[in-house]
């Protein structure tokens, strides 16, 4: 499979953050629906919750929240909920997500981030699990166009000086495969409840199985 995706070779791995170096479903249904709670509104539906899941933590909020308060989205999140004391603790680790990255890196492979938090939000991420210093470039909401838009890909792209048919994004989500795919990117669907791409696996024993002749 990896000699036909990469005829060329395998460079470098792009990841989606949440979903996939991490699990944060819960811990990000816990943190909107503290936001709700606090304005004396009803949990979000499953369809928000899955929209959440994807989108910017600001575009979710416009979902959730009514028009009158979307001029202090900010502010009212923090009066809401503590997110460093209440939430961060829920995040995990997705299982195997290490291991995968130390055999990228001992294989010389590059890896960067591709995700929909903020700057603030990811670093708070980084920190809490203390993770390598693999990941250049990291691409965020807060410098490039939000997923779905391929901005981001084609920007870890032109950094590594790399041809996008030698990269592969890592992602959960539609908006993920999106941003691949509009790219150019070889796109694998992790662990993404009936989601496909050119690799589709579980987990990352299967992802490493499945790129096992690049690695």
């Amino acid at each position: 499979m990896t000699k036909t995706l990469f005829p060329d070779g395998l460079v470098g791995v792009i990841f989606d953050c949440d979903g996939v170096m991490i699990d944060s479903r819960d811990a990000n249904r816990e943190y909107y629906n503290r936001i709700l709670a606090y304005l004396g509104m009803p949990a979000m539906t499953s369809e928000q919750e899955c929209y959440a899941f994807m989108a910017t933590a600001r575009q979710a909020l416009c979902r959730i929240l009514p028009p009158h308060l979307h001029a202090c989205l900010e502010q009212t999140a923090n009066a809401a909920v503590n997110y460093a004391r209440d939430i961060v603790p829920l995040l995990r680790l997705q299982p195997g997500f290490l291991e995968f990255i130390e055999r990228l890196h001992a294989g010389g492979l590059r890896m960067a981030i591709a995700t929909n938090r903020v700057d603030r939000g990811l670093q708070t991420v980084l920190d809490f699990f203390a993770l390598p210093p693999y990941f250049d470039p990291v691409v965020t909401a807060s410098n490039a166009a939000p997923k779905p838009s391929p901005e981001g890909t084609r920007m870890i792209c032109k950094a590594w000086g790399v041809a996008p048919c030698r990269t592969l994004f890592v992602g959960d989500s539609e908006h993920d495969k999106t941003a691949a795919l509009g790219a150019d990117v070889v796109f694998a669907a992790f662990n993404g409840d009936g989601l496909q791409g050119h690799i589709t696996v579980l987990n990352f024993v299967e992802l490493a199985q499945a790129l096992a002749g690049a690695l």
